[in-house]
């Protein structure tokens, strides 16, 4: 390849690199705020979460990693920690989180996972929220690892799973609820009260006690 060709190459790499990260993070947070205000919300099974936070603790937030851009709709807290790969399109999920408050915590089983573990550990021991998805970006698709467990009896902080769903019930014609492919015609952000610290047992009754927005 010619040093021209080169040359040109790393220009177009660079742009398409400034164009992700400096404008697709604010269009992904307008899209989530829009999102958010043609939604009538019905949020279930937050009553436990909300007598946490009046004793002044604090949570480990689980949800599926398929919807972790729709974490800012349900949270209920001041601020998570969230764990969030280090690839580039972490670091596109990290800076529209940020925007909504919240703060990465970059690393993946892949790629600086044990440093970030560390972390979360640390901010949890600390008091503050902390945010995860039991399945990772490798998969396999809505089962739940270890990890999260792991860092649940490391902090002492109760786990707490999350999820969206939104029904095209009376919806316009622009059909805002059918981004989701979770349930089919009436995707969800579920999640359920504080679970006990097993894999298993939290698996189990990830989809039966939840929070569900729903857009009606």
């Amino acid at each position: 390849m010619s040093d021209a060709r080169k040359t040109g190459t790393g220009v177009k790499k660079r742009i398409e690199t400034w164009v992700k990260l400096s404008l697709l993070p604010p269009v992904g947070a307008s899209i989530i705020r829009g999102l958010t205000g043609s939604m009538r919300m019905e949020s279930q099974g937050h009553e436990q979460v909300d007598a946490l936070y009046r004793e002044g603790r604090h949570i480990i937030l689980a949800f599926w990693h398929a919807q972790q851009l729709m974490v800012p709709i349900g949270y209920r807290g001041a601020g998570a920690n969230v764990l969030i790969s280090q690839h580039q399109d972490g670091e596109i999920i990290a800076r529209i989180i940020s925007r909504f408050g919240h703060r990465a915590v970059r690393g993946s089983s892949t790629r600086g996972g044990a440093l970030a573990l560390r972390e979360l550990i640390r901010l949890g021991r600390s008091g503050a929220d902390l945010a995860v998805t039991p399945d990772g970006p490798k998969g396999p698709r809505q089962v739940a690892k270890l990890g999260v467990v792991q860092l649940a009896k490391a902090t002492g902080l109760p786990i707490v799973p999350l999820a969206f769903s939104c029904s095209k019930k009376n919806s316009s014609g622009a059909g805002i609820g059918s981004w989701s492919p979770i349930h089919g015609p009436e995707e969800s952000i579920s999640g359920a009260p504080p679970s006990g610290f097993q894999e298993t047992r939290m698996t189990r009754r990830w989809n039966r006690r939840a929070w569900s927005l729903k857009r009606f």
